[in-house]
C-alpha cells in the first residue's frame, strides 16, 4: 500500500540532505514592447484626464479671481487673491435665484414626464402585441433623425394656438396660448422619441412571463405596467431621468424662444446676460457656470448606484 505521507517526507529528506529544489515559477517578465505599450496607455489616460478636467479647474479658478487678475493671469490655475465677489455679483446684477428656480422646475418636470410617458410608450412597444407596432416604432426612430431646429416653428405655432389657454378663444386665436409658461417647454418633450426607444430596449430585457402570469390573474395592462414592470426598471429610469434632467437644464434655444418674460428665463439664458456687444464679465460668467453645474452633478451622484445597476443588469442578459 502506498504511503500518502511519502511526498512530504521526501521533501523533508531532500531538504535535510541539502538537495536543491526546483524554484517556484514566477510570473513572466514583460517584454520591452509590452512595457512600452503600458507606458503609452498610462500617458494617454493622463492626457485625456488633463484635457477633460482642465476646463473645469480653469472655470473654478477664474470664478475666484478678481476682475483685474482674470485678464492679466488668465492661465494661472491658482488665484493670487481669491475672492467670492463674482458669486455675489451673479445674484446682484440679475435675478439668478429666479432663473435657478425656473431651470429646476423645467428640468425636474421634463425628467418626470419623460420617465413616465417614455416608460409607458416603451412598455407598449416592448410587451404588447398590436397591429402596426413595427410602423409606430419606425416613426419614433425616424423622428430622431430630424433636427430639432426644423420643428421649432411648427411647435411654436401649435403652442400659441392652444384653445382656451393664454387668452385664446375656442379657435386658438386672440392670445398667446401656452407661450411664456412652463408648459411651453415641458409639453414638446414630454414623451421624447429617445425616451421611448431607450425604455423599449430596457423592457425587452425583462421576462415576458411576469406579465403573462399577471394577465392570468386578471390584472389590467396599466396595473401590470405600474406594479410589476415599472419598479423593475428603476435602473433604466434613473439613467433616463439623468439624461432628461441634464438636457432640460442645459436647454438654451427653445426656452429663449418661448419664454419672453424676465421672470421666466432659465439659468442658461441668464448666463448670456453677462455677455454683450461691448464686454464680457468673465468673473460672474464663470461663477454662474459653476453654480449652474452643481444640480446636474448632484443628480448624477445621487443616481449613480442605479446607473451601475442598469449596466450590470443589461450586461447579464
Amino acid at each position: 500500500m502506498t504511503n500518502t505521507l511519502s511526498g512530504p517526507r521526501t521533501v523533508a529528506t531532500s531538504i535535510a540532505a541539502g538537495t536543491t529544489l526546483a524554484p517556484i515559477p514566477t510570473s513572466r517578465r514583460k517584454t520591452p514592447r509590452q512595457r512600452l505599450a503600458t507606458i503609452g496607455w498610462y500617458v494617454g489616460v493622463i492626457l485625456i484626464s488633463v484635457v477633460t478636467v482642465a476646463p473645469l479647474v480653469w472655470t473654478i479658478s477664474t470664478s475666484l479671481k478678481p476682475a483685474s487678475e482674470i485678464l492679466s493671469g488668465a492661465l494661472n490655475l491658482i488665484p493670487a487673491n481669491p475672492t467670492i465677489e463674482n458669486y455675489l455679483q451673479v445674484f446682484e446684477e440679475v435675478p439668478f435665484g429666479r432663473y435657478f428656480v425656473n431651470s429646476l422646475v423645467l428640468g425636474l418636470g421634463g425628467a418626470a414626464t419623460n420617465i413616465f410617458f417614455g416608460a409607458l410608450g416603451g412598455y407598449a412597444l416592448a410587451k404588447l402585441r398590436f397591429k402596426g407596432r413595427a410602423a409606430v416604432f419606425a416613426v419614433f426612430l425616424s423622428s430622431l433623425m430630424i433636427p430639432g431646429i426644423i420643428t421649432m416653428i411648427p411647435s411654436f405655432l401649435i403652442l400659441r394656438g392652444i384653445p382656451f389657454a393664454g387668452g385664446n378663444d375656442v379657435l386658438g386665436q386672440g392670445g398667446l396660448g401656452l407661450i411664456n409658461t412652463y408648459w411651453a417647454v415641458i409639453i414638446p418633450g414630454a414623451a421624447g422619441a429617445f425616451a421611448v426607444f431607450f425604455m423599449k430596449q430596457f423592457f425587452e430585457t425583462l421576462p415576458d412571463e411576469l406579465g403573462e402570469a399577471a394577465r392570468i390573474d386578471g390584472a389590467s395592462e396599466f396595473r401590470i405596467f405600474t406594479v410589476i414592470y415599472f419598479p423593475l426598471a428603476k435602473a433604466g429610469l434613473a439613467v433616463l431621468g439623468i439624461i432628461s434632467f441634464q438636457a432640460g437644464w442645459n436647454n438654451f434655444l427653445w426656452p429663449l424662444i418661448v419664454l419672453n418674460s424676465q421672470d421666466m428665463m432659465t439659468v442658461q439664458v441668464g448666463l448670456a446676460s453677462f455677455v454683450n456687444n461691448y464686454e464680457t464679465a468673465y468673473g460672474p460668467l464663470m461663477a454662474g457656470t459653476v453654480i449652474a453645474s452643481l444640480p446636474v452633478l448632484l443628480v448624477f451622484l445621487f443616481a449613480q448606484r442605479w446607473i451601475i445597476e442598469g449596466v450590470a443588469h443589461v450586461g447579464t442578459k
